[in-house]
């Protein structure tokens, strides 16, 4: 599997995604706030495996604590959570790791980093599960061959490992279906292009390669059964921010009648958010659009448009795909029922 981040020996290990698929280099952090860097920077990227950083951030930084740790503490989180704002996972390991600090706040200094270092491998841990289990419920969605659609990378990548909307691809795989991906490149960053097509290759899944402007008229001819993207946050009420071009994915598949589905573990999930209109969308380096791996392809001087992100209404949403289940809309209802749900055990991997 795909060792997307890692604790190993005090230290949190990256796979630098900006140099895939040419270079496959491991970055090693021993300070929490060039991690941080790291996030806002790219060198690790997806919701999932951006909070899952986050907690090995903050239990990294936490390490060479030696006096004052509610202060650390606090000044550890803050740094991490000005480092992306889209993603609500982000914010979610901060807060998981908030209440195992006031849980452990008063036990001795070494108790306290032992307990975080352990919450932050389970965060890790929990996400691989995760996307396991909602890789199976969305494959059971799937016919027996299916040509699937996906955007930007929601792979292993994105994640501790296995993958959002590739885990569901490869959940496929595994129950024998027979599978082929069309990637989009995923303008300006090319994450379909470097990092999608890379990961299926070396899983041997049939991958062709799109530009991000041949997806409509792929559809128009028939070639496309379903989409599958993942999500940075979802809105109460199912309203999906992800990267940018989901939104025009998604009004295409309406418009030919595809299932569109949007796969995510409930840590992606933000019920404080009423709707896709409150969702901060961050705005990125013009330099990502003006050039393509350093060299400059636009005029200089330009006025450059660069948003992250983008929001898909709920009402282009088929289902959303978590680990407890699929939700259906109307979101609001089904969403908050699965969140507020047992975890259920992992569907069966039987093939057939």
């Amino acid at each position: 599997m795909i060792r997307t981040v890692e604790w190993r020996k005090g230290t949190v290990v990256l796979l630098d995604q900006r140099l895939l698929p040419h270079q496959e280099v491991y970055r090693v952090y021993r300070d929490y706030r060039r991690l941080a860097l790291a996030i806002r920077d790219m060198v690790v990227r997806g919701a999932p495996a951006i909070g899952v950083t986050a907690a090995f951030g903050i239990a990294l930084g936490m390490q060479r604590v030696r006096r004052h740790p509610a202060e650390a503490f606090e000044r550890i989180c803050t740094t991490f959570a000005r480092s992306r704002p889209t993603a609500v996972n982000l914010f979610w390991a901060i807060e998981r790791m908030r209440r195992t600090f006031e849980s452990l706040r008063d036990r001795p200094l070494e108790e306290i980093k032992e307990g975080l270092l352990a919450e932050a491998r389970a965060i890790h841990d929990e996400d691989i599960e995760a996307n396991r289990s909602l890789g199976m419920y969305g494959a059971r969605l799937l016919p027996q061959r299916v040509r699937i659609l996906t955007h930007c990378n929601a792979g292993a990548l994105a994640t501790a490992g296995y993958g959002t909307a590739l885990g569901v691809v490869r959940a496929a795989c595994e129950l024998g279906k027979q599978v082929r991906v069309f990637a989009t490149e995923t303008r300006p960053f090319l994450q379909g292009a470097r990092l999608t097509c890379w990961e299926l290759l070396r899983d041997g899944i049939p991958t062709t390669l799109l530009t991000d402007n041949m997806a409509g008229d792929l559809m128009r001819q028939g070639g496309v059964d379903c989409v599958i993207v993942g999500a940075d946050r979802i809105a109460a009420n199912g309203d999906v921010a992800n990267k940018i071009g989901t939104y025009s994915l998604a009004v295409l598949a309406h418009v030919h009648r595809i299932p569109f589905f949007v796969a995510a573990p409930l840590a992606t999930v933000d019920l404080a958010c009423p709707t896709g209109q409150q969702i901060p969308i961050e705005q990125r380096s013009p330099k990502e659009v003006t050039h393509v791996a350093g060299r400059p392809v636009a005029p200089s001087g330009v006025d450059v448009l660069n948003p992250a992100f983008d929001v898909t209404p709920a009402r282009y949403v088929t289902a959303i795909i978590t680990e407890r289940g699929v939700a259906s809309p109307p979101y609001r209802a089904s969403l908050r029922r699965l969140a507020s749900s047992p975890a259920a055990a992992t569907p069966q991997r039987k093939k057939g």
